[in-house]
């Protein structure tokens, strides 16, 4: 078996994509089974008997439920062995935080923990300090928290001003400041916390709970997520040993911009399974209920909602994983000495900040599309708290919030591409004016297309992607510098290239399928790519000219137009058939079809 391509960060944009080189659900060795079928269990067997306790923030029941987590090794997949961890692929880690998405409100609290609470340590921790705290996190022993969020700094980071001072015999610092919408506060131990040395050095800490001066606010009353403990963390005065300083003074943006990358594509793996175990739920409530004497899943207008949610999925799926399997190969070519560097761990994540951005709103989209249409199958039950479609529904709402909001997260997507430009990194602005030269010969009526049942979605794909870099190119040639003040224009580029690695990643893990499973199988794996992709097209086609009407005017606006509608020609599939096939399979199993 060869080993798979390492792409850089926003490559998929610009290439061909081997399907051999992705990472798919369909790869899982017996190893990424089992740590799913574990978090699987857990979340039944451990989480859902007790949600009630949980959501009334019973904290003895919190802490039994988080010790069998770490007992389990579901707290530990990113620690290395050697600090008490699991040290496991980031598959591992995906196949995890997608079972653990199941987990009502203590998926907050795990995802909170594995994620931006200890990852920091993970990391950018020194030896010291790993040893000191690692183990009792990764056991369940002391649970995580991560401080960032101030009053008046939320999307703008590093805009806050809590303040960290060195004492005069240079062994302390003292801090000083309020973070708030803290998530895990009322349980943690420790805390990293942000602040800004001489006012102006924006550095990490690892603060311990009982430091003199940490005192807590009063629970949030919060839309969701009851079962989660969110405060305010107070620092008065707090004094930190510098051995406590996490990495190095002035470089905390480093730890908390790469720490939230990897927060994103957790979330994202969290929000996919929260949005596959919707849809299952749906699935099983729409069999059970009948109206006219018929259960409401043979009605048309329910297989249709049941199949948009399976290819939704399905897609959100295919995202995810494909970035575990990204991070795993860019990660498996450091030597030891480069895995315990926080320079060098740095430079793995921040490679796939684009691609961790689309997942984490890709996910979260697709949660919330998945919950509401649950609570709609469900008609008055489902509104009612009686059902558990109400709490999923408040509890959904947060995701498109935290981690960077998603409008935020929507003008980094195009922003980073445009700077690795800049810098040399990849060639966007080069391969944007090839596709000029490229429209002047293309005919879409003599293509010829790939073969195989996925020749046309293959060729659409393709298509695709020249046509965001030729709306991308001419937007940036457009406006240059002044580029990012044009946030209704980023966000149209965002979306196209959202929709592309989407597209291309759910049509990888398709054609994958279509190579190594039966045909049977394969086939409803090639129905899900067809529909999606028969409905994205349109949609980037309306963004496109959205954004050429903007930008362009005249007889220039009528030639781009004009090559649009070359790029985006297609003809229609009859979806419809496909989508009952699709909800039929789903029915016929009540639950998600692409069964991991």
């Amino acid at each position: 078996m060869t080993e798979p391509k390492i792409y850089k960060g926003g490559e998929f944009l610009i290439t061909d994509t081997d399907p051999n080189d992705v990472f798919t659900p369909e790869d899982f060795t017996k190893e990424h089974r089992m740590i799913y079928e574990t978090a699987m269990d857990f979340v039944k067997n451990e989480v859902w008997p007790v949600n009630e306790q949980l959501n009334e923030k019973d904290e003895e029941v919190h802490r039994k439920v988080h010790a069998k987590a770490g007992e389990l090794g579901l707290l530990s997949t990113d620690i290395p062995e050697e600090y008490g961890g699991m040290g496991l692929d980031k598959a591992s880690t995906t196949c995890a935080g997608d079972a653990l998405g199941r987990a009502a409100s203590y998926a907050v609290t795990h995802g909170a923990h594995t994620g931006i609470a200890t990852l920091p340590i993970v990391y950018f921790g020194n030896e010291e300090q790993k040893k000191k705290y690692l183990p009792k996190l990764a056991s369940g022993e002391w649970v995580g928290s991560y401080c960032l969020t101030e009053p008046s700094a939320g999307s703008d980071a590093l805009s806050g001003t809590t303040r960290a001072e060195l004492t005069e015999d240079g062994k302390h610092y003292i801090l000083n400041g309020e973070k708030i919408f803290i998530t895990n506060a009322g349980w943690a131990q420790t805390f990293v916390v942000y602040a800004k040395v001489n006012d102006e050095e924006f550095t990490g800490f690892i603060v311990e709970r009982d430091t003199p001066g940490l005192t807590l606010g009063a629970e949030e009353k919060k839309l969701g997520g009851q079962g989660s403990s969110t405060r305010s963390v107070i620092l008065e005065d707090v004094k930190v040993p510098i051995e406590n300083v996490l990495f190095e003074v002035g470089k905390g943006h480093k730890i908390a911009f790469g720490v939230l990358n990897l927060g994103r594509w957790k979330l994202g793996a969290a929000t996919t399974g929260g949005a596959k175990e919707c849809l299952s739920q749906a699935i099983v409530y729409a069999n059970g209920r009948e109206q006219f004497g018929v259960p409401i899943s043979s009605f048309g207008m329910i297989k249709n909602k049941i199949a948009n949610l399976v290819v939704r999925c399905y897609v959100s799926e295919a995202i995810q994983y494909r970035l575990a399997g990204l991070f795993d190969a860019k990660l498996a070519t450091l030597d030891e000495a480069a895995k315990k560097s926080g320079t060098e761990n740095s430079k793995v994540i921040d490679e796939y900040a684009t691609e961790c951005s689309i997942s984490k709103v890709y996910g979260s989209e697709c949660l919330d599309e998945c919950v509401d249409e649950w609570v709609q199958i469900l008609g008055g039950y489902g509104y009612s708290a009686e059902y558990p479609a109400e709490q999923a529904f408040r509890d959904a709402r947060i995701n498109r919030i935290w981690e960077g909001t998603n409008e935020i997260n929507r003008l980094l997507v195009p922003g980073t591409l445009f700077k690795r430009a800049m810098q040399g990194r990849l060639n966007l602005l080069g391969a944007s004016k090839d596709v000029a030269s490229f429209i002047m010969g293309y005919s879409p009526l003599a293509v010829e297309l790939p073969p195989g049942p996925l020749g046309l979605q293959q060729n659409l794909v393709k298509m695709s992607k020249k046509l965001t870099l030729m709306v991308a190119g001419l937007a940036a040639q457009k406006f240059m510098t002044a580029l990012e003040q044009e946030q209704e224009v980023l966000e149209l580029i965002a979306d196209m290239v959202i929709e592309t690695f989407a597209m291309e990643s759910g049509l990888m893990r398709a054609l994958k399928a279509v190579d190594n499973q039966d045909e049977d199988k394969a086939r409803y794996h090639v129905a899900a790519v067809q529909v999606y992709v028969d409905r994205t097209i349109p949609k980037l086609e309306n963004w496109a000219k959205q954004l050429l009407a903007y930008v362009e005017e005249g007889d220039m606006l009528r030639t781009q137009l004009a090559a649009v509608k070359k790029l985006a020609r297609y003809q229609p599939i009859d979806a419809i058939t496909l989508r009952r096939e699709l909800a039929d399979r789903a029915i016929d199993l009540e639950a998600y079809p692409f069964i991991i």
